[in-house]
């Protein structure tokens, strides 16, 4: 056994008068406050600046896909909400149309009926007149097909006749006009179409003889 470790006011001292820690930590065998081994702790406390990093790094790049999706979500909820705002509306505007479309055919009905020159003609005329411009500006269009060929998706064909003179498949006269509003059909036009005469040797025949008796007018 040593001196010192018999007499342990022997040891050596620091300047305070007290026993040297790291003689008395390998006396004790613990280890000296400035030589202590490193713990899990302060490993992590060395590493965390840059995982911390990292983590910001992926929680912004989440942060802004997610911010990315609800714009495009928003985006895509503001096209379809101003697609449907338009539907309803032309759908609005079309219906009011369509119940003012009988009130057209009478005005037209009363002018063709009251063939007179009077005061009240003028004023049914005027008001037609008055009426027309004022639903033309809303996107209305009158479909009158006299003349032009029968169109099955835009006429409604009521009568077939043998024209002298017409091209099959005309249409000779319109009962009921037609509407469109902004590029849709309303509603059909009622119409007479010429069909093709039944005997063509017959139809030949009558405009050979109505040419000779012509010539000899001549």
């Amino acid at each position: 056994m040593t001196p010192d470790e018999q007499d342990p006011a022997a040891r050596p001292r620091d300047e305070a008068g007290e026993p040297d820690a790291a003689i008395v930590a390998s006396d004790t065998g613990a280890t000296a406050p400035d030589e202590q081994p490193e713990t899990p702790a302060a490993i992590a406390l060395e590493i965390s600046p840059s995982a911390e990093r990292d983590d910001l790094r992926r929680e912004r790049d989440d942060l802004r896909q997610a911010l990315l999706r609800r714009r495009a979500e928003f985006e895509n909820f503001r096209r379809r909400t101003d697609r449907e705002r338009q539907t309803w509306v032309a759908e609005a505007e079309a219906a009011l149309v369509k119940e003012l479309v009988p009130a057209l055919d009478n005005l037209e009905q009363a002018l063709k009926t009251d063939s007179s020159e009077g005061g009240l003609h003028e004023g049914v005329a005027l008001i037609q007149r008055e009426l027309l411009a004022t639903l033309g500006r809303l996107g209305l269009v009158v479909h009158d097909p006299v003349g032009q060929p029968f169109n099955p998706l835009t006429d409604q064909a009521l009568l077939h006749e043998e024209v002298p003179g017409t091209a099959e498949g005309v249409v000779i006269e319109t009962f009921r006009k037609g509407y469109f509003f902004k590029d849709r059909l309303l509603r059909p036009a009622m119409v007479k179409v010429a069909k093709a005469p039944s005997d063509p040797a017959q139809s030949d025949g009558e405009d050979a003889a109505s040419g000779t008796a012509a010539n000899a007018v001549h």
